[in-house]
């Protein structure tokens, strides 16, 4: 199959998928129990049949389903993603790019940090396959890969923001930054490290497992290949063998994963954004949730699997072209 072929209908593909996600995410949320009116209303004075029918009027709510679903259509296909129920009167475009940087410096960063650290475990773990730092980091790796988040983010909260004994807390329990702090730009920017060291350093340490382990499993299969046999029977240096040969094949199946996990990097870390009281898209998620706002889950998902959905349409285009077999699969 030809290159521009085998692209145009990977493209096609994830244009379907996505138009697929849009008609899902709309009915999604519709089927889940509860009324959105009645929780704006839950607690109030107010809560009474004839209010509830004029917030779900104010909502479209009271407009038969497939009027709601072409609105949603509509709208969608015009980037319009309509008010949050939450947010009262709150744009969903808005709400969600104002939580969407705080979730790319925690994941994007986090993200990064731990495949550099997991391929440079994995390699040498490969490499050195049967030795004893191959068995230490071969366990460190599945006890990390198998840990909770939540429990890891628990700990980890308790022990440097809660304090322990005679210790006292080092990093504030949470939040992106310090509230109603008039700060300068150099302080404020070493306020926002302050709030992120603790969920990234949880999320880095939590990642690390995954791109160590396929990694470290990629080099032995690898290093049993003839090419590789050949380059040393051919007098190559091993330092040589591993750089040329061994790591650049080796990279094929976590470069997908890799990118994959950028894709993921949108959806946030709800488990830890919760623990840690951290604003981005994965708590957004939860509230969203909690309030049954279908504006906001539906943006929110779509976002979510359109950077899958994208990330895995990169992952298969520079695949086919580092290994041409693809296309031809």
């Amino acid at each position: 199959m030809g290159t521009r072929r085998y692209i145009l209908g990977k493209v096609a593909q994830a244009v379907l998928t996505l138009a697929f996600v849009m008609v899902f995410n709309f009915f999604l949320f519709r089927v889940l129990p509860g009324d959105p009116g009645a929780l704006l209303l839950r607690g109030t004075t107010a809560f009474n049949p004839e209010n509830l029918e004029e917030v779900r009027a104010d909502l479209g709510l009271d407009k038969p389903l497939p009027q709601q679903f072409l609105t949603y259509v509509t709208d969608t296909a015009k980037f319009e993603f309509g008010e949050s129920f939450y947010l009262r009167g709150a744009d969903v475009a808005e709400v969600i790019g104002d939580r969407i940087w705080p979730t790319i410096l925690l994941l994007g960063t986090s993200t990064i940090a731990s495949a550099i650290i997991g391929l440079i475990i994995g390699i040498y773990g490969g490499w050195r396959h049967g030795s004893k730092f191959d068995v230490g980091s071969l366990s460190f790796t599945l006890f990390v890969y198998a840990m909770p988040e939540f429990w890891f983010g628990i700990l980890v909260l308790m022990a440097f923001a809660g304090g322990v004994g005679p210790f006292p807390a080092i990093f504030p329990t949470g939040g992106y930054e310090t509230p109603g702090a008039d700060l300068g730009a150099w302080a404020h920017f070493t306020d926002i490290l302050n709030h992120l060291f603790l969920p990234w350093m949880v999320l880095t340490i939590a990642y690390l497992g995954q791109y160590a382990l396929i990694m470290r499993n990629s080099v032995i299969d690898v290093m049993n290949d003839d090419f590789v046999q050949t380059a040393r029977a051919k007098g190559v240096r091993e330092k040589q063998v591993l750089r040329h040969h061994v790591v650049p094949n080796a990279l094929l199946p976590t470069m997908t994963l890799i990118l994959l996990s950028l894709g993921f990097i949108f959806g946030g870390a709800i488990t830890i954004e919760y623990v840690f009281s951290y604003p981005g898209l994965g708590l957004l998620t939860v509230q969203a949730i909690d309030a049954k706002d279908y504006p906001l889950l539906q943006g929110l998902f779509l976002l979510f699997s359109a950077a899958v959905i994208l990330a895995n349409l990169i992952a298969d285009v520079l695949y086919s072209y580092l290994d041409p077999r693809v296309r031809a699969a």
